[in-house]
């Protein structure tokens, strides 16, 4: 369970842009995290949930991490000592994590589809990398090899810093611009995830860099946070509504937008 409000961010990708560039991103982000521990430090309750691609590139070797990711997952850890809940699904660029994200950071990291109580909402989050149908199919068959075991421990034998370049070469297409389509894709596989009898309501996406909130037909809510390398958009979720806000130092941040819960109505006895 994800406590209220629990702060969204997404697509943050530390470590892609020039060095003076990506320094202030994560300073913003440094900044952001610090502002959720103090928040914490006043016993308020709260939770972070990272809804992929928090890095550009993340690998755990045995005794290595990346260089660019380690003040921020100092920060995660300082929010675990504060007693903050935090849920990092992974995304299409910081899938390859677990043991060294779990032990020794104390961080919630989960590989695929998350579905649980997110600030009293029924919630469905996936980082939305592979989810289109036709757009996606190629990506579908080479993540199925990218996150095959043996070329995982095959990857592990390389240099650290021989791999890194190899993969940071590899991944520019897929973070420096916005999807084609605009979001569409992922629109319609979250509505359709609101449109299901019994189904979430309030769905989460990442991976397109297209900031969204909207009220499906139903009644129940898309929101894509959008991305850092863009602008510092975050999501504030709390149990009567979900706002969009941008981070400019704030305790809270500049509210963008929000919608309101719509309560469910029992159904009526025939």
């Amino acid at each position: 369970m994800l406590s209220a409000p629990c702060y969204v961010i997404s697509d943050i990708h530390i470590g892609a842009t020039a060095a003076a560039t990506d320094r202030g991103v994560a300073a913003r982000l440094l900044d952001f995290l610090d502002a959720r521990r103090d928040e914490a430090r006043l016993g308020r309750p709260l939770s972070l949930l990272i809804n992929g691609d928090l890095f550009e590139f993340w690998f755990e070797w045995a005794t290595v991490v990346p260089r660019a990711a380690v003040r921020v997952v100092a920060a995660l850890a300082a929010l675990r000592e504060a007693g903050v809940p935090v849920l990092w699904i992974a995304g299409n660029h910081d899938c390859w994590g677990g043991e060294i994200i779990r032990d020794d950071f104390g961080v919630d990291y989960h590989v695929g589809p998350w579905d649980g109580p997110l600030a009293g909402w029924r919630a469905r989050v996936e980082h939305g990398d592979g989810l289109r149908e036709r757009e996606d199919r190629r990506y579908r068959a080479l993540r199925a090899v990218l996150r095959n075991r043996v070329a995982v421990r095959a990857f592990r034998l390389l240099p650290a810093d021989l791999a890194t370049r190899l993969a940071l070469g590899s991944s520019h297409a897929s973070r420096t611009t916005r999807a084609r389509d605009g979001g569409a894709g992922l629109r319609r596989v979250a509505l359709g995830y609101l449109g299901t009898p019994g189904g979430p309501e309030l769905v989460i996406l990442g991976h397109s860099h297209v900031v969204a909130l909207e009220r499906a037909p139903g009644g129940g809510v898309y929101a894509n946070p959008g991305t850092w390398l863009e602008s510092p958009t975050f999501l504030r979720v709390v149990p009567d509504r979900v706002e969009m806000r941008r981070w400019n130092g704030s305790p809270e941040g500049e509210y963008l937008d929000a919608l309101d819960r719509r309560v469910e109505e029992p159904a009526r006895p025939g």
